[in-house]
């Protein structure tokens, strides 16, 4: 099953290092798709055109996943910047991730491996410093049983992380609910056992 809860960050980040006189600026930002994350970057080459390079990349989805991923040496030789770059944040333990690093040259040449070493350190330097939130893919699901019932299943709920959006009151008791996707069918399960079967359930938009 997909991963559907991991750490994204929390919002837009910036650090800063220096390395033999050139100056790595270092942007991050949550980013849930391609488009997002090319949008972010584009932004960034506004706020630093007169910058050497502004390299960048991203992941998008989980930790570690590798189907949506991007990155770009903007000018640094092959293999350099965007690629130390993605192996940070691969390794980093959070998904749905965006990363510029603006390099002002200071006027000593590093080689290849030390700009590799330099880029790397200014991602590992950002994530470090970095906030993060939980993404969670939340779910919703109506679900309608006898009175007698309802502080069972309000008791129960919290168990599944689950959380009332909506009560109706009728004939029956109907209630909206959201809970983790992960979730969802164990809830389902322990709502059935619950109240013997006296429950019914709906997909909710």
């Amino acid at each position: 099953m997909p991963q559907t809860r991991y750490l994204i960050p929390a919002g837009f980040q910036r650090s800063e290092t220096e390395v033999q006189r050139s100056r790595f600026i270092t942007s991050v930002e949550a980013a849930t798709t391609p488009e997002e994350a090319l949008a972010f970057v584009a932004c960034l080459k506004q706020e630093f055109p007169d910058a050497n390079h502004n390299c960048w990349a991203y992941l998008v989805g989980p930790p570690g996943s590798s189907d949506r991923i991007g990155l770009s040496d903007d000018g640094e030789p092959h293999g350099a910047a965007g690629k130390p770059m993605l192996t940070v944040i691969q390794h980093g333990n959070i998904g749905d991730i965006v990363v510029v690093v603006t390099r002002y040259f200071g006027g000593i040449k590093l080689g290849k491996g030390g700009m590799v070493k330099a880029y790397t350190q200014a991602v590992q330097t950002a994530l470090t410093q970095l906030k993060t939130v939980e993404k969670i893919d939340w779910q919703k699901l109506s679900i309608c049983f006898d009175y007698s019932y309802l502080s069972s299943v309000e008791r129960l709920l919290p168990d599944f992380e689950a959380e009332i959006i909506d009560r109706q009151f009728a004939v029956q008791i109907a209630l909206q609910l959201k809970c983790p996707l992960e979730q969802k069918e164990h809830l389902q399960k322990q709502l059935t056992n619950l109240t013997a079967g006296h429950v019914s359930f709906q997909a909710a938009d």
